[in-house]
């Protein structure tokens, strides 16, 4: 049996997929452990009211500082590097996790048993089930595979409700709100849409996957403190891009 969950939540089960990036804070690389602290927080608050959490970390916030030394390499190489990066940012988080209580699982797709489990996909959801955070570490632990796509092929494998994409902007843009002041942010928009007008929510890959299961996918600002609850709670925050048979109204 799981956890109770709290009849106000509208999603039970997420994959929080985060950037390496959110990490860095006001750094030019490397961790900020006030942001790291902050996050930790925000799923502790999703855990208490009852939600399984899943995440899935990138790795660039780690990769930028070597980048200068992948110059030359094959991309293979590369992005083996890449994949241990992402395992720096899921210890970080985990501590930051268990420093507020929360019992963690770290899973790694290569195999590196001195600090992770194996991701074996029952185990993971056996340990969701029974309220613990799980982190999957390593992307997909192949090369040519980005962690969006890890988080995309671990969403569906663990049945997850939805993929939470936490961004440092508040969802969907018709154009980089940082670049462009006028660009229009959607409430909801269909997954064809977001590909016909190339608006980069996820590689791909990753969303093919998606498509091909109609998994939704929300993406707002993680740094907006309340944000995830919010979210669960299904208030309107982020934009959600769906993949229903007739496309809802979008919104500005």
């Amino acid at each position: 049996m799981g956890l109770p969950v709290t009849p106000s939540l509208k999603y039970k089960r997420i994959l929080l997929k985060l950037s390496g990036e959110a990490l860095l804070g006001a750094r030019e690389y490397g961790i900020d452990q006030n942001v790291v602290n902050r996050y930790a927080l925000e799923v502790k608050d999703a855990v208490g009211a009852g939600a399984e959490v899943a995440v899935v970390i990138g790795g660039g916030n780690i990769f930028r500082g070597v980048s200068n030394a992948t110059e030359g390499m094959t991309r293979s190489h590369a992005d083996y590097m890449g994949m241990l990066a992402t395992m720096i940012n899921a210890m970080a988080l985990q501590d930051a996790f268990e420093q507020v209580d929360l019992k963690t699982r770290l899973q790694s797709s290569i195999k590196m048993e001195a600090i992770a489990e194996p991701f074996i996909r029952r185990r993971a959801m056996r340990h969701l089930e029974k309220g613990r955070v799980v982190i999957f570490g390593a992307g997909t632990g192949n090369p040519y595979f980005t962690t969006d796509t890890a988080a995309a092929l671990r969403a569906l494998e663990i049945d997850a409700d939805i993929i939470l994409k936490g961004t440092r902007v508040n969802g969907v843009f018709s154009a980089d709100p940082e670049k462009d002041p006028s660009a229009v942010r959607f409430d909801s928009i269909h997954g064809r849409t977001v590909i016909a007008q190339d608006l980069k929510v996820m590689d791909m890959t990753a969303f093919t996957l998606c498509r091909e299961s109609s998994m939704p996918i929300l993406v707002f600002n993680m740094n907006q403190p309340g944000n995830l609850m919010r979210v669960l709670a299904g208030d309107p925050v982020g934009t959600l891009v769906h993949w229903q048979k007739e496309e809802s109204p979008v919104q500005a």
